[in-house]
């Protein structure tokens, strides 16, 4: 049983990438996803989710916009399409899922499922 976070790697600034969350032994439709990151020196900090059956969305400020989340329950698997990237995107993604009967949240406590991190380095 466990999450998947892939895509990430090294772009310019402006470019574009997809994260990949997929999810191993169990149902990822049964669940609310969020994307979080960590860079360097600094706490986690919630960028986006989205409801189990993909009808709610949320992102914060700092992301809107430039990124989008997606699922597709069928292959078990959430996105994070981002674009526009900054050097201040630059850190550690991790996706995780949560149980959430109408929404989504990006509350990091409590939340039974997290994927292992994939680096994105946005630098010329």
């Amino acid at each position: 049983v466990q999450l998947q976070a892939s895509g990430g790697g090294l772009v310019q600034p402006g470019g574009s990438l997809r994260l990949s969350c997929a999810a191993s032994g169990f149902a990822l439709g049964d669940y609310a996803v969020g994307w979080f990151r960590q860079a360097p020196g600094t706490e986690r900090e919630g960028l986006s989710c989205i409801s189990d059956h993909g009808l709610v969305t949320y992102y914060e400020p700092t992301v809107k916009g430039r990124f989008t989340i997606s699922r597709d329950n069928a292959k078990n698997t959430v996105y994070l399409e981002m674009k526009n990237l900054k050097p201040d995107d630059t850190a550690v993604y991790y996706c995780s899922a949560e149980i959430h009967h109408v929404g989504c949240t990006i509350v990091q406590n409590g939340r039974p499922y997290w994927g292992q991190g994939t680096l994105v380095t946005v630098s010329s």
